[in-house]
């Protein structure tokens, strides 16, 4: 089925898809707004975003964690269901299409979820860390996260270690918590590199990441926006499109693939 965009957004998906086939080196930055279209909420939307119930610092940072994990784990059931129930959207389909013709060298998220995964996108910078692993707060053994999400999601089963019983926790990074240092430096090495950038679900509010497509502009690369909000960004974007990823995207690589 195709779907009739207004003119003002077809010149837009037209001129992306015409970046896309000029760029040398593509990269895509993609954030919670992703997501939303499988079911998985967004973080700062005015009513429905996590924060709009919870004080960040008082669920998901580092220090709660460590003294009163069962708060934490409390918070992080609903999200951890919605996450183990979700599939990946047309979006994500489409930027693992473009990678596997070659229009697209990396993925850069700020997503958990690992749904660019679960949609065949190969090369995922996860810059919040990831879903698909646990590790123990004692002997620090890292095991697959599928066993435990499950039980977790559904019963409320707090992961333990199987080799030493101690809490595991989710491989996120939480409020309090260092980026992951391979995962911060692989991404501003692909900002640097690449000559277009795609912002995609991302409001551009957390640092150090919302940093990222500077690098790029710096350096003489082009940048697209498609964001359901303005960001600080738009007014340096080549294009942006302030409407849904999971209807935009898939016509962007279309248009990129088959003209």
């Amino acid at each position: 089925m195709t779907l009739a965009f207004s003119s003002q957004t077809q010149s837009a998906i037209e001129f992306a898809a015409a970046l896309f086939r000029g760029a040398k080196r593509a990269v895509v930055l993609t954030g919670a707004g992703l997501s939303t279209p499988s079911g998985i909420p967004d973080f700062r939307s005015e009513g429905k975003g996590l924060w709009s119930r919870d004080e960040p610092m008082e669920v998901a940072s580092l220090g709660t964690f460590r003294t009163a994990p069962e708060r934490f784990f409390q918070w992080f059931r609903p999200l951890a269901s919605q996450i183990f129930n979700a599939y990946p959207n047309p979006a994500h389909l489409a930027l693992a299409e473009l990678e596997a013709a070659g229009r697209l060298q990396a993925v850069i998220t700020q997503n958990i979820d690992v749904l660019h995964q679960k949609a065949g996108s190969k090369r995922v910078i996860e810059m919040h860390g990831t879903m698909r692993t646990l590790s123990c707060t004692q002997c620090f053994r890292q095991v697959e996260s599928a066993p435990y999400l499950k039980p977790f999601a559904e019963q409320g089963v707090i992961p333990h270690c199987p080799f030493c019983g101690a809490l595991l926790k989710p491989d996120v990074i939480l409020f309090g918590e260092q980026l992951p240092q391979k995962a911060w430096y692989e991404a501003q090495r692909e900002a640097r590199q690449c000559d277009l950038m795609m912002v995609v679900g991302s409001s551009l509010e957390v640092l150090p990441v919302a940093g990222l497509p500077i690098q790029a502009l710096d350096r003489g690369a082009h940048l697209i926006i498609l964001n359901n909000t303005p960001t600080y960004l738009n007014v340096r974007a080549d294009v942006t499109i302030g409407e849904d990823a999971a209807s935009i995207l898939p016509a962007i690589a279309e248009k990129t693939l088959h003209g």
